[in-house]
């Protein structure tokens, strides 16, 4: 019996919004390889097993995969069996029958009859547990499973894609994962470098992560400098792709940028230093008004997210309203503020248009 999804399904992105093979794969001779290798296996529908660190894209290239198969057309479900405990992991994949278990009051079709016509992604296979490891088995041998509390064999044509952060040989000489499992899912295997490998793809990542950055939170935080994307090239990013978007997201909406790089790598023209008559210079006023223009910075920068409501940025700024009140005038932002949102004088205050 052939189930197809229905409008309930938990599907990942469209492909639209998913990243251009330019960007996906990049320029790095480490990723050639996995480029050619996904451009053939596109028209079958044969299991491929992702392996990586965390961080690396796994879930990005199975919904590639995806979308540039016969089966884009369907749905793409993802699982992460990482997050779903073990008792109820069988239910939520093979869905259950009415009366199968306490509070079982109607059928419920699981994640695998959802994904007929589509792709299965089950994240961190190597999370499952040996039992249901044996349904996931006879599901890849035949594309047959049955729902918990029904006898009835059932359908189903669908692309699983599997995904793990470890080695499925070590998980399989500890005794957590069958071996006649990894021989079914390991036809096709691809192994996602670490960023450390590929340091030649990291300015169009950053550059593609601003983009999206700036166009999800209506921002327009400027390009990244040379010497912005350089010093990128030589961050440690132990979290990998994950940890670059995080890194791009503070510069885009907080403007920092400075606390993520190697010092060395981040060169500022320094500020001209006034001399006083005598020609001497005074370290301590030049500290003081290094630190008003800093906390007059931030003070705007956050007005601007709020919208000009001091009450809010105040709570943000953790300080008084009365602080706060005090800081603008002293740093003449209000002043600012005015001469933007009232062009002439005979027109009515209009109110900023900010970023959110």
């Amino acid at each position: 019996m052939a189930v197809s999804g229905v409008a309930t399904a938990k599907t990942v992105p469209k492909a639209s919004v998913l990243p251009s093979e330019q960007i996906l794969f990049g320029r790095s001779a480490a990723m050639q390889p996995i480029r050619q290798l996904v451009g053939k296996i596109l028209g079958t529908n044969l299991p491929v097993l992702i392996q990586g660190e965390n961080g690396t894209g796994k879930g990005l290239l199975a919904q590639f995969i995806h979308s540039r198969s016969y089966l884009a057309s369907g749905p793409c479900i993802k699982v992460n069996c990482a997050a779903i405990p073990g008792s109820l992991l069988e239910s939520e994949l093979f869905g259950y029958e009415k009366g199968a278990f306490t509070d079982a009051h109607t059928s419920k079709p699981g994640q695998v009859e959802l994904a007929h016509n589509g792709t299965l992604f089950l994240d961190e296979i190597s999370d499952l547990d040996l039992s249901l490891q044996a349904k996931t088995l006879q599901l890849l041998q035949d594309g047959q499973y049955s729902r918990i509390g029904d006898t009835q064999e059932r359908c189903v044509n669908t692309r699983v894609i599997c995904a793990t952060n470890r080695r499925l040989e070590d998980e399989i000489a500890a005794g957590r994962f069958r071996q006649d499992l990894f021989y079914r899912i390991n036809v096709v295997t691809i192994n996602l470098p670490p960023l450390r490998e590929r340091r030649e793809d990291i300015p169009g990542l950053a550059n593609y992560f601003l983009e999206q950055l700036n166009a999800r939170f209506d921002r327009e935080a400027p390009p990244f400098p040379e010497e912005a994307l350089e010093a990128f090239t030589q961050k440690e990013l132990r979290g990998n792709i994950r940890e670059l978007e995080n890194v791009v997201a503070r510069y885009a909406i907080m403007g920092a940028l400075d606390s993520e790089l190697p010092e060395s790598r981040l060169k500022r023209p320094p500020n001209p230093v006034k001399l006083s008559v005598d020609g001497t210079v005074s370290l301590k006023h030049i500290a003081k008004q290094a630190v008003r223009e800093m906390e007059s910075n931030v003070i705007l920068q956050v007005l601007r997210e709020n919208k000009w409501n001091r009450r809010k940025a105040a709570n943000v700024l953790n300080i008084s309203y009365r602080a706060l009140i005090y800081k603008i005038q002293e740093a003449g932002l209000a002043q600012r503020h005015h001469r933007k949102t009232t062009p002439a004088a005979v027109q009515p205050t209009q109110p900023i248009a900010t970023p959110e």
